[in-house]
């Protein structure tokens, strides 16, 4: 009887019905509770009044939740992305970072402007930093400077690659507001979480681009030329995102722009016959990293609308990036023969990078956020592990006066 009582509730009946008037079309009979294994139990719907009569409804046929097969998807997209069998990643709230141990509490709402700027994950501006300092290197080697020349000039370009690379973010997530909120992993950023208004990001990028602009004037008239014309590149990158597959192409060319703009820097102008080998080989190493760096997002990367080459070759990730690998490392070694550099260079530079990209390309799980986070945060000392080869070479034919 109570489970009677429990359907009729759930079919929006008032239990006061129990309490009706005998004058009620409600009749109990007997016969019906019966132990005759033939005769259905009846139960008080079904001896209402045929003039009102309940019934219980049926439960809504079960359907398939939609997949992303029925959405947009890019050309050759053939693994998980089309029909994930996950759910929805739980939101969880933002780890601490950094800037809440160090901050003072009376600083506390620069916090959100200082995220914005990534300044908590400094593997973006030590990836900026690198192509500048091989190139400061390899052209005091080249001119024979003295060591607080390029001593200068590394201090410069490291205090440039923290500013711009953050005016670079700010640039990007005022672009992406829409689309971080609807990413996992980026529905946190300031901008995204409403933290900071795109007012606000607008005239912090001023002050950002002031202090950039204060840096680039301590360079000769032909670098900041050569500086300020790499700010388009930098402008349209998140654009990009949203009109082909291959935005890391453009990252590329902006992040390694200081291949150029270090050597102008150190010697005045560019040699263009040993700075542009260097600069495409930087731009394909950067293409590489990014797309393992892509590769995190690539499930709300769909749903979100952001394409990248993560998405345009998902099952052949492995080749592309492999690829990448020997065109960087074939072009370090074409700019040391071009550059007249030692064996040191050789070893440690291109020997180092190989082995370092060989294991990123034979180890990385694409379908781990965190083992690409990993490998992607490794190139910092990938690049690193090539200045260090250049750097070793100037001390041997600089410093210690032994050619080459």
């Amino acid at each position: 009887m109570f489970p009677t009582l429990i359907r009729a509730t759930r079919c929006g009946r008032p239990l006061s019905v129990l309490s009706a008037s005998r004058s009620s079309s409600v009749h109990f009979r007997t016969a019906a509770f019966s132990s005759n294994p033939k005769r259905t139990t009846p139960t008080i719907l079904s001896t209402l009044s045929p003039t009102r009569r309940l019934t219980t409804p049926s439960p809504p046929s079960s359907s398939k939740p939609p997949s992303l097969s029925s959405t947009s998807i890019p050309p050759g997209a053939s693994s998980e992305l089309v029909d994930p069998t996950s759910s929805t990643p739980v939101t969880t709230p933002a780890a601490p970072n950094i800037l809440d141990k160090i901050l003072p509490r009376w600083a506390m709402g620069a916090k959100p402007y200082l995220l914005l700027t990534r300044i908590d994950k400094p593997i973006g501006s030590i990836l900026l930093f690198w192509p500048c300092a091989w190139s400061i290197t390899m052209a005091s080697t080249l001119h024979q400077l003295p060591i607080t020349t390029p001593l200068f000039y590394l201090s410069l370009f490291a205090l440039g690659s923290v500013v711009m690379r953050g005016a670079g973010c700010t640039i990007n997530d005022m672009w992406d507001s829409k689309m971080d909120a609807m990413v996992e992993r980026t529905k946190t950023r300031p901008i995204a979480a409403g933290d900071v208004t795109q007012f606000g990001a607008l005239t912090f990028l001023g002050a950002q681009m002031s202090i950039g602009l204060a840096i680039l004037t301590q360079l000769n008239w032909y670098s900041i030329v050569l500086g300020a014309s790499s700010l388009s590149l930098v402008v349209i990158y998140p654009f990009m995102k949203r009109i082909t597959y291959y935005p890391q192409v453009v990252l590329g060319l902006a992040f390694n722009w200081g291949a150029f703009l270090g050597w102008s820097a150190v010697a005045g102008a560019v040699d263009w016959t040993i700075a542009t080998p260097m600069y495409v080989g930087g731009a394909a190493w950067c293409v590489m990293y990014d797309i393992i760096y892509a590769h995190q997002d690539k499930k709300d990367d769909v749903l979100a609308g952001v394409k990248s080459m993560a998405l345009r070759f998902p099952d052949t990730s492995r080749t592309v990036i492999s690829t990448l690998s020997a065109s960087f490392v074939s072009l370090l070694t074409l700019t040391g023969h071009l550059a007249g550099l030692g064996p040191l260079y050789y070893l440690i530079s291109c020997g180092g990078a190989a082995a370092h990209l060989a294991w990123q390309c034979a180890t990385v799980n694409f379908d781990s956020r965190p083992d690409c986070w990993s490998k992607f945060s490794s190139n910092g000392y990938l690049g690193g592990l090539v200045w260090l080869g250049i750097a070793a070479d100037y001390v041997q034919q600089v410093l210690l006066g032994i050619p080459a």
